[in-house]
C-alpha cells in the first residue's frame, strides 16, 4: 500500500499537531503511541502548563541564543492564549506567569485535534516508524500501521518526535538520527529539568522537606521552591538550575534568600543570647534542615557562645552552599532534552532544513530548550506554526 501526501508530520505532539493545522492540505501525521499528545496529556499534574506570559527569547537555551526570536515573536503566547480562549477552555496563572488549565491537559489535546481535523489533515496512532529515504526530491518512509506495513511518499517531512526525555512514553531520539542521516548536524544532548541526586546520607534524612530558596548553577539564578528527597534535591529551582549545571560543577543553594541571615542572628543574640542556634535558625528554615545545618557546622553552645564572625559564618552555610550533586536523574525523569538539531542547518523562519528542501524540524528536537513553567510548550506551537506557515505557504 502506496499513500501519497504533500506533507507528512513523524510525532503527534505538541508542535507536530500543532504544525498540522496550519500545513495546508495533504497533510498526514503518524506516532507510535496509542492517542496524540501523550506528554500534553502528563503535564503540569494532568492540567497542562501550556504557555508563560512572560515567554521571552531569553529563557530559552541553544548554541544559538537568536534563532528562536523569529518564530516566538511571530506566533507568541498570546496567540495561543487567544485559541485557548475560543475553545472556552478555562485557565488560570499561578506562578511567575504559568498558565494551566482548570480542568484536564486533555482538553488541550483536543482542541489541537480539532484544529487539525478542521485542516482536513490525517491521524494515524500507533503506527511505528520504519526507514526514512529521499529521491528526486520525494522522501520515502516506510510505516506499521497497527500491524500493516504502508509506504508513504511526501514533498514535505516534519521531524517532530521530541527528544529523549521520558523514555517510558517512547522517547528515542529517533529525530536526532534522522536528522544526522540527512547531514544535519547534532549538539550536544542532555536531561535537562531534571532533580540532581546525591551519596549525602544527611541530606537524604531530609526526605520531604521544601523551603523557598535560590538555586545557581552556571551563573543562572532561580527562585523557586526546593525540595529534598530520598534520591537528591528536586523542586522547581533545582529543576531550572539544572539545565545550567555540568558534572563536577557545583550548584550554590540559598535557602533563605528573602532575609540578610548574618543580621538577623546578631540581633537575636543580642537580644535572646541563650537560645540555642538549631532553634533560632528554626525561624527561618524547617526545623530538620535547621538541626542538619547545625551538625554540618559542629557547632556547640547557645548564640552568645558564637562571634559575629562566626554567625556570619553560619549565616553563609545556609545562604551560599556549595552542594555538588553526583549526577541528576536522567531522561528517566527529565521534562526536556538540552541541545538537539544544530539550528545552524535550519531557517530561523520557516524551521526547514537550509541544505534538504522540504526537511523540517520543530520543538524539542530542535536545539532550543526552555525554563520551567510553559516554555518548552510555547516553543512547541510557535516552531510548529512556523513550519506549518511555510509549508501552506507553497
Amino acid at each position: 500500500m502506496v499513500e501519497k501526501v504533500n506533507t507528512l508530520i513523524l510525532g503527534a505532539g505538541a508542535a507536530g499537531l500543532m504544525c498540522a493545522a496550519h500545513a495546508g492540505s495533504g497533510v498526514l501525521v503518524v506516532d507510535h503511541a496509542k492517542a496524540p499528545g501523550e506528554k500534553i496529556r502528563i503535564s503540569g499534574g494532568g492540567r497542562c502548563n501550556f504557555t508563560n506570559l512572560g515567554c521571552v527569547p531569553e529563557a530559552f537555551l541553544s548554541e544559538n541564543p537568536h534563532f528562536a526570536k523569529s518564530a516566538l515573536s511571530r506566533y507568541t503566547q498570546w496567540d495561543f492564549l487567544d485559541l485557548v480562549n475560543a475553545y472556552k477552555i478555562a485557565w488560570h496563572e499561578k506562578t511567575l506567569g504559568q498558565l494551566f488549565c482548570d480542568g484536564s491537559s486533555k482538553q488541550i489535546i483536543s482542541m489541537l485535534v480539532a484544529e487539525l481535523e478542521k485542516a482536513c489533515a490525517r491521524l494515524w496512532c500507533r503506527t511505528e516508524i520504519g526507514s526514512v529515504s529521499r529521491q528526486d526530491g520525494v522522501f520515502h518512509v516506510a510505516l506499521v500501521r497497527e500491524g500493516e506495513p504502508v509506504r508513504v511518499e511526501a514533498q514535505n517531512l516534519v521531524l517532530a518526535t521530541g527528544g529523549k526525555s521520558i523514555p517510558k512514553m517512547g522517547a528515542t531520539g529517533l529525530a536526532y538520527r534522522l536528522a544526522e542521516q540527512f547531514g544535519l548536524s547534532i549538539t550536544e544532548i542532555r536531561p535537562a529539568l531534571v532533580p540532581f541526586t546525591h551519596d549525602d546520607a544527611g541530606l537524604k534524612a531530609l526526605s520531604g522537606v521544601a523551603v523557598p530558596g535560590r538555586a545557581t548553577a552556571g551563573g543562572a539564578s532561580f527562585d523557586e521552591a526546593i525540595l529534598f528527597t530520598h534520591r537528591g534535591l528536586s523542586g522547581p529551582a533545582i529543576l531550572q538550575a539544572s539545565s545550567y549545571w555540568r558534572e563536577g560543577e557545583d550548584v550554590l543553594l540559598n535557602l533563605c534568600p528573602d532575609v540578610n541571615l548574618s543580621d538577623q542572628l546578631a540581633a537575636e543574640k543580642r537580644k535572646t543570647g541563650r537560645r540555642g542556634l538549631s532553634s533560632v535558625l528554626g525561624e527561618f528554615l524547617p526545623q530538620r534542615l535547621a538541626a542538619e545545618v547545625v551538625s554540618r557546622l559542629d557547632v556547640s553552645g547557645n548564640l552568645a557562645d558564637q562571634s559575629d564572625a562566626r554567625l556570619a559564618e553560619i549565616a553563609d552555610a545556609v545562604q551560599a552552599w556549595p552542594f555538588r550533586p553526583t549526577a541528576t536523574e536522567g531522561y528517566r525523569t527529565a521534562e526536556v532534552t538540552l541541545g538537539g538539531i544544530d539550528t545552524d542547518g535550519l531557517s530561523s523562519r520557516s524551521m526547514e532544513a537550509k541544505r534538504v528542501p522540504g526537511l523540517f524540524a520543530i520543538g524539542e528536537a530542535v536545539d532550543v530548550t526552555g525554563w520551567l513553567g510553559g516554555y518548552n510548550f510555547q516553543w512547541a506551537w510557535s516552531s510548529g506554526w512556523a513550519a506549518g506557515q511555510a509549508i501552506a505557504a507553497r
